[in-house]
């Protein structure tokens, strides 16, 4: 079963103007790790079968893209809700499109092929049938982009692309993702998305916890270290 981060349904309305806003753990984010990333990056987790990512994916991510600090890695994975067998073949396209290099070109693609053509417009209290039942029918999507189903079925059934389902698959039980679309920011953050109440804040809060926040932290634990370092050197010097 698909659970929607409700807050999404706010962001259609929501201003683009960038304001200050202070954000608290446990309400705006939740750490969810102990270790962050070596460098700067945001993945969001994300389904084909969901409306809410299907409207944050064509609407409000290039303009999340596009206001992050430049330093910052957008990634994306798919979770796995719905524990069957087709919802692993949607799962393993997504891993097929990134070592492909198609990922731009087919990701709206397969929304609409799940969705029906007017994805994200439509009313989704009636829901659209899919023309995704099994692989032969992703081949035809992948088959837009000129890749044959050959060329599908060697990478979609190669050790590589089952490492990065089942790494999704991990990530999912160890970040708690239990609605989406989420993002999960330098490995360590969860954003609540519940809280947030415009894309301006989405963006700013992306930008903190991935550059300012993890900054911050370093900071405070260097001037910890030289407060005990000079502590232990004075103790030094008195008994020597």
């Amino acid at each position: 079963m698909l659970k929607p981060a409700l807050a999404v349904l706010m962001l259609a309305g929501a201003s683009f103007a960038a304001h200050a806003t202070d954000f608290v753990e446990g309400k705006h984010y939740t750490q969810v790790a102990n270790k962050a990333s070596d460098s700067p990056k945001v993945t969001e987790y994300f389904s084909f079968y969901c409306p809410h990512c299907y409207n944050m994916s064509n609407k409000y991510l290039n303009f999340i893209k596009a206001k992050i600090d430049p330093s910052i890695k957008f990634d994306d994975a798919h979770v796995d809700f719905m524990n069957s067998s087709i919802g692993t073949e949607v799962m393993r396209s997504l891993a097929v499109m990134k070592t492909l290099g198609v990922e731009k070109e087919l990701l709206p693609k397969m929304f609409a092929a799940i969705q029906g053509d007017n994805a994200g417009a439509h009313d989704h209290s009636h829901p659209h049938p899919t023309t995704i039942n099994n692989r032969d029918d992703i081949k035809q999507v992948f088959a837009s982009a000129g890749i044959d189903a050959a060329k599908y079925d060697e990478v979609a059934d190669s050790s590589e692309t089952t490492d990065t389902i089942n790494r999704w698959r991990q990530e999912q039980n160890s970040y708690q993702v239990e609605s989406i679309p989420t993002f999960i920011v330098n490995d360590k953050y969860r954003i609540n998305m519940d809280e947030i109440r415009s894309v301006a804040d989405l963006t700013e809060l992306i930008d903190y916890l991935a550059t300012k926040k993890e900054e911050k932290s370093s900071g405070s634990m260097g001037w910890l270290f030289l407060a005990f370092a000079g502590l232990a050197a004075a103790s030094r010097r008195r008994y020597s």
